[in-house]
């Protein structure tokens, strides 16, 4: 009898596996190990030799079922499995940019026939994991949708953390390597540099040649609208005397408006003709500031806004870059659910071009 009992317990362990497999779509091993009682060795040993019977597949701390689904005889369960429970989706806002990103992710997880469980950080959390641990271990969930703050002290240990949670997960709005390989991780985008280059060429096409670029802060966005202006400024032959660039306090900051009204002195000064403001509120408050002080949009000063939430509802209606948001979220959902099903597929990186909405606050320069 002796003899029997590991192999019993083997078994045991075995039909647990499969059956959290059919229940949930994934096994962790620290969940295992709660459960069963017994050392994570043993059970990663249990799960490869389950994956060369071809039962699972491990990914990084646990294992989900092979690409074709489970064999009616272990499971029962058919391809579709990965498309049950949950993705939970954690953003650093709530309100503005993110909120069409998230409906986009609902939409695209409603048709597949998941739902969402949505957690809102901060620009200034420091370390998300916490969120996260809480997040994947929230019954139901599948797999992770991210957006993560890149520049804390932190953010290589999220990403670290992120793939070896033992839940797949796509990063949206983010870019990321795994160390110390390199390797970059699976997400979709936004190609703020290209949306940068579309405002500079149409601002030169209306004959401008001293063009400025405000950023709102320092962030993923904003770097990489700076590096696809300073392309767009040496594609068009603009030279550094012919355009600046500055950075804005946050909009709570007691100095805001006094920094809005120096950046504008100082654009007029240097006979800057035409901005590009990231995002929609900082532009409107130089609009605002304009035209109180006579200065006259387009006529005096084109601008243009950089996001394209709410440019169209003001007066004028801003000349605006529109990133795909909805678009961003309905392609991190529709990526995670086929990492899901097959996680042995190549990392994808999801590119998506914003456009350019020509609106009333932008004309030629006069004398143009």
């Amino acid at each position: 009898m002796t003899d029997q009992t590991p192999a019993l317990l083997a078994a045991e362990r075995r039909a647990h596996v499969m059956a959290t497999l059919e229940r949930d779509g994934a096994v962790r091993v620290a969940q295992l190990m709660d459960e069963l009682g017994v050392a994570p060795v043993t059970l990663r040993r249990d799960l490869a030799q389950m994956e060369r019977e071809g039962l699972l597949v491990r990914v990084h701390g646990g294992a989900v079922p092979p690409a074709g689904g489970l064999d009616d005889s272990e499971s029962g369960h058919a391809l579709g499995a990965a498309r049950t429970g949950s993705i939970a989706m954690l953003v650093p806002s709530l309100s503005f940019y993110w909120p069409s990103v998230v409906r986009g992710a609902e939409a695209e997880a409603t048709r597949q026939g998941l739902r969402v469980v949505l957690r809102g950080a901060s620009y200034e959390l420091q370390d998300e994991r916490p969120v996260l641990e809480r997040l994947v271990h929230t019954e139901g969930v599948r797999g992770l949708v991210v957006a993560p703050n890149t520049d804390t002290p932190h953010a290589q240990d999220v990403v670290q953390w992120l793939a070896e949670c033992g839940v797949p997960n796509v990063l949206v709005e983010r870019d990321a390597v795994l160390l110390p390989s390199g390797s970059p991780v699976e997400n979709v985008t936004t190609d703020h540099a290209l949306g940068a280059v579309l405002a500079a060429r149409h601002l030169a096409s209306l004959g401008h040649r001293r063009v400025g670029l405000i950023i709102a802060r320092d962030s993923p966005t904003s770097r990489k609208i700076a590096a696809g202006w300073q392309a767009a400024c040496l594609e068009l032959g603009l030279t550094p005397s012919d355009h600046f660039e500055t950075s804005l306090p946050p909009r709570t900051s007691p100095d805001f408006s006094a920094v809005v009204d120096a950046t504008l002195d100082a654009a007029l000064s240097n006979s800057v003709t035409a901005i590009l403001v990231h995002s929609d509120p900082e532009a409107m408050a130089f609009v605002d500031l304009a035209l109180n002080r006579g200065i006259s949009v387009p006529g005096d000063l084109s601008v243009v806004a950089y996001d394209d939430e709410v440019a169209e509802l003001f007066t004028p209606a801003l000349t605006a870059v529109s990133p795909p948001r909805a678009a961003v979220g309905s392609a991190a959902v529709d990526l995670l659910v086929r990492r899901i099903e097959d996680p042995t597929r190549p990392v994808h990186r999801v590119v998506l071009n914003p456009t350019l909405n020509v609106r009333g606050s932008t004309a030629p320069p006069r004398g143009a």
